[in-house]
């Protein structure tokens, strides 16, 4: 039986997108079912915990031609885009079932089993905001959705839509994130009706039964107080239990080993933890990456482990920009450095590790030819060797840096793990285009003093060899280039 790790390692693949590369690759029809084994064991080469299929569920056909009407934006992702490659969005679901075209469910569980023969898992979306506007439940069950009037078709047009004929007319909310627009080819749910928990309770029941996680698309939209304020005057409450803590719960009494993982903004991630969630995305060290910002990035590193341990780091993912575009070649090492490193799961996107630059909508099926850049792949494997060694369950440490001439220090950021004397590591990172210099102090690492050490970089092979004593009383100098960074293992020598 497969068991979680504590710092699980996701990788999300863009399901229709992936078989339809290993289809061109194969020059056959590649489906959930007939993944080539080669395909396979070199996933489980790089020690991922679980695969994340994204998109798997039925797609909606009222979506694919709402996508249809958007052709022009995404010939910026795919010049050569064809009618036959736009597919709908992956989150406009019109059923919670394993598209017939990808396999079926069967196919499914077919992979399912083959990837956990490698010692992987998988994971699986589940949306529960919306579903597709063309949804069994707009003509079956309307009342689990948030219903409208006419009036609100004419004054929100972009917010509201109808169904049926004038005389029979049924007007629904688009689903939304209370800052933007409707999502045109959703239909809002009303997570305060106990049909709707009850309906996507027997979902999730189903879901559990067919892998072993879900990634919940937006999930702090359905916390009581948001959607409340969502849709002030459309839904009215009808009980006090919050819908996480009901929903989850409820699976985890079936299937205890089954995680949640929150997609969650808005500084709603502890309390996502609070209501049952195993791990909540940390957007916050996504922006403090991008935005360059070391010091705000240590502020948000000193926040209580234990909550660190439930994050899931990341620099990409389908809904940001590909982590190679906006990082650039040289800011990419680091960054992969740092959420590699640090406590938390690991969540990494299908073409991250070799810096593809374009971020594809997720209503196509296809995706450009781009050029790989293969010391960053070969660097990625490199890493992803290192998170594996048992010393990243050890004792992790923030340490504070001070100046060695100037105020280089800032830019640099440093941490270590700790197991035993002989388990160790300290990683200092530049994530800045500056030379930056700064001594890092090591006093909380007493057992440093009294021996000497020679400090072997996993990166490079370098070694260096100083006194403990010095590095507990002085601390440890360190001068780093624009972007460089060590791994440094500790040796008495």
């Amino acid at each position: 039986m497969l068991t979680w790790q504590s710092k699980p390692t996701i990788y999300q693949i863009n399901t229709w997108v992936w078989l339809h590369r290993l289809s061109q690759r194969c020059g056959m029809a590649i489906g959930l079912h007939n993944v080539p084994d080669e395909v396979l064991d070199e996933l489980a080469s790089y020690g991922f915990d679980a695969i994340w299929l994204m998109g798997v569920w039925q797609r909606s056909s009222a979506a694919r031609l709402n996508a249809l009407k958007y052709k022009h934006e995404y010939r910026s992702a795919l010049p050569d885009l064809t009618d036959d490659d736009v597919i709908g969005s992956a989150y406009a679901i019109a059923d919670y079932r394993v598209d017939d075209r990808l396999g079926g469910r069967d196919a499914l569980a077919v992979l399912r089993a083959r990837l956990r023969a490698r010692g992987l898992r998988l994971i699986l979306d589940f949306v529960p905001n919306h579903v597709a506007l063309d949804h069994e439940w707009v003509h079956t069950q309307p009342d689990l959705l948030v219903r409208g009037t006419r009036d609100d078709l004419k004054k929100r047009p972009n917010d509201f839509f109808a169904v049926g004929s004038i005389r029979r007319q049924m007007v629904f909310a688009h689903g939304r994130d209370p800052h933007f627009p409707g999502w045109s080819d959703t239909a809002q749910v009303n997570a305060f009706n106990p049909d709707l928990r009850a309906a996507h309770r027997a979902i999730l029941m189903d879901i559990a039964d067919q892998c072993d996680g879900v990634r919940c698309d937006m999930a702090m939209l359905l916390l009581d107080d948001i959607f409340a304020r969502t849709w002030e005057g459309y839904v009215e409450k009808q009980t006090d239990r919050p819908y996480w803590v009901e929903l989850v719960s409820a699976i985890k009494s079936a299937y205890p080993d089954f995680i949640f993982i929150a997609e969650v903004y808005w500084g709603r991630d502890g309390e996502m933890l609070q209501q049952g969630f195993d791990f909540v995305y940390d957007k916050t060290l996504y922006d403090r990456i991008m935005e360059r910002d070391v010091q705000k990035l240590r502020q948000h590193l000193l926040a209580p482990l234990a909550y660190q341990r439930r994050t899931l780091r990341f620099i990409e993912n389908h809904d940001e920009q590909r982590a190679y575009a906006v990082l650039g070649a040289k800011r990419s090492f680091p960054a992969a450095i740092l959420i590699c490193t640090l406590p938390g799961g690991l969540l990494l996107h299908d073409g991250q590790l070799s810096g593809r630059r374009v971020k594809l909508p997720v209503q196509i099926s296809r995706q450009p030819d781009e050029p790989e850049d293969g010391e960053l792949h070969r660097f990625y494997r490199q890493l992803l060797t290192e998170r594996r060694d048992p010393i990243y369950n050890g004792e992790w440490t923030l340490f504070d840096i001070t100046p060695a001439a100037d105020n280089g220090h800032y830019n640099l950021l440093a941490y270590g793990w700790f197991l035993s004397e002989r388990r160790d590591r300290l990683i200092v990172v530049n994530l800045t285009e500056h030379r930056s210099r700064g001594m890092v102090n090591l006093r909380r690492w007493n057992w440093l003093a009294g021996k000497h050490w020679r400090l072997h970089d996993m990166l490079d092979g370098a070694a260096y060899d100083r006194s403990g004593s010095e590095m507990v009383e002085r601390g440890l100098f360190i001068d780093l280039e624009p972007f460089e960074a060590h791994i440094f293992r500790f040796e008495v020598v």
